[in-house]
């Protein structure tokens, strides 16, 4: 009999994509809905960016080229990490991806053996546990709790390495929470990972959607050059989510295994794209930082509204553009809170669940959407909030 293997059974999907499909199905209805549920800016590249996508076409750029990605695409992410990061690596150690999922995908399929232990964390971006079970390994989560402020426990993620510890998933800034990780943190996290051994992945997606500090690499730490790979990509900081470019900055010993990789699974990214994501990159036009101050922006409004919302408590996140809500005081579950908003209100928002059983009491919302948007957003919120007001006079 004919069976599908038996992995697929312990992956997940995403409950962010789950709530578009059903939010788009209602639009097909003709309800009006704001999309607060999917972590994509409401920006598009820069005109330079897109006249080089164009040009690179124009040039027969559409061709196969080389595996690891086009070289003058690689020196560029080389220059500008030492630009943006302070960080010194080599074009020769850096791998593009088509998109960040993939170059994640294929990092841990690189180095994890079956029953390897991998720690990352909760709440955390669903990708990291499921793809640890569909290879084999197993995920330990470490907790985002909102009495340590979101941050790693240096003490719980000690007490949880073992013998079978392989790789510690670190996202900072991060996603859903938007919490930056102190340096404190991360310099314990570093000295951790060289005491045991461990490879670790940062995430850096959401590295330049930064408020109000420097952002400081796992790679900048002593002992992180030869056991940290970075995943970072085009989406989120030149808000190019459809493009599907990303990519990884990887210790020598393992760009020849990303490299057999990429032969096995996309051969290479689309040329003409690389050869736009080299003038993202350089931003002549300053796009990156005009949206980040305007997220700046719309962080600030949306939090100061949503906390008045009833039974709503938010704090302002550090970094990436999600608004983090801890709805403990509505006195119902999050599952309910995004039905009824989505429902009743034409409001698409994610329950934290989504993220990791330590999201059970949280509703994630992105506010990378216009002002406009997300004022009116709060106010059909606010009139959703009769179905827990009752309670909350009650107690």
């Amino acid at each position: 009999m004919r069976t599908i293997a038996s992995r697929m059974s312990v992956m997940s999907g995403e409950g962010a994509l789950s709530v578009f499909a059903r939010a788009r199905e209602l639009e097909r209805q003709g309800r009006s809905i704001i999309h607060l549920e999917l972590g994509e800016p409401d920006f598009h590249p820069g005109p330079s960016v897109i006249e080089s996508a164009g040009k690179a076409l124009a040039e027969g750029k559409d061709r196969y080229c080389a595996v690891a990605g086009v070289a003058a695409l690689r020196e560029e992410i080389a220059a500008y990490l030492h630009r943006t990061r302070n960080l010194t690596v080599s074009a020769e150690n850096i791998v593009i991806a088509p998109g960040c999922k993939i170059a994640l995908f294929l990092a841990m399929m690189a180095l994890l053996e079956p029953g390897d232990e991998v720690l990352y964390p909760d709440p955390g971006f669903p990708g990291y546990p499921s793809i640890s079970l569909g290879l084999g390994a197993v995920p330990v989560p470490f907790e985002l709790a909102a009495h340590n402020r979101l941050q790693p426990d240096l003490n719980e993620i000690a007490a949880k390495i073992t013998r079978r510890t392989r790789m510690l998933l670190t996202n900072s800034p991060g996603n859903p929470t938007g919490t930056v990780y102190t340096d404190d943190v991360q310099r314990g996290l570093a000295e951790l990972a060289v005491k045991h051994d461990l490879w670790v992945l940062s995430d850096e997606i959401y590295a330049r959607i930064i408020y109000g500090n420097e952002y400081v690499s796992m790679l900048r730490y002593p002992g992180m050059e030869e056991r940290t790979l970075i995943i970072d990509g085009f989406s989120k900081s030149f808000a190019m989510t459809g493009w599907r470019l990303g990519y990884t900055v990887a210790p020598s010993e393992v760009t020849p295994a990303l490299l057999m990789m990429a032969v096995n699974t996309y051969t290479c990214v689309a040329e003409f794209t690389q050869y736009a994501a080299i003038e993202a990159l350089r931003d002549r036009e300053g796009t990156t930082p005009r949206m980040v101050a305007e997220f700046a922006h719309r962080r600030e409004q949306f939090v100061r509204d949503l906390n008045r919302v009833p039974g709503f408590r938010c704090q302002p996140p550090d970094g990436a553009f999600y608004a983090w809500v801890d709805i403990t005081d509505t006195g119902m579950k999050a599952e309910e809170i995004c039905r009824a908003l989505l429902e009743d209100g034409g409001v698409a928002a994610i329950p934290g669940a989504a993220f990791g059983p330590s999201g059970k009491d949280f509703v994630r919302f992105s506010f990378a959407s216009s002002v406009a948007n997300l004022k009116e957003a709060v106010d059909r919120i606010m009139k959703v909030s009769t179905a827990w007001q009752g309670t909350l006079a009650g107690q």
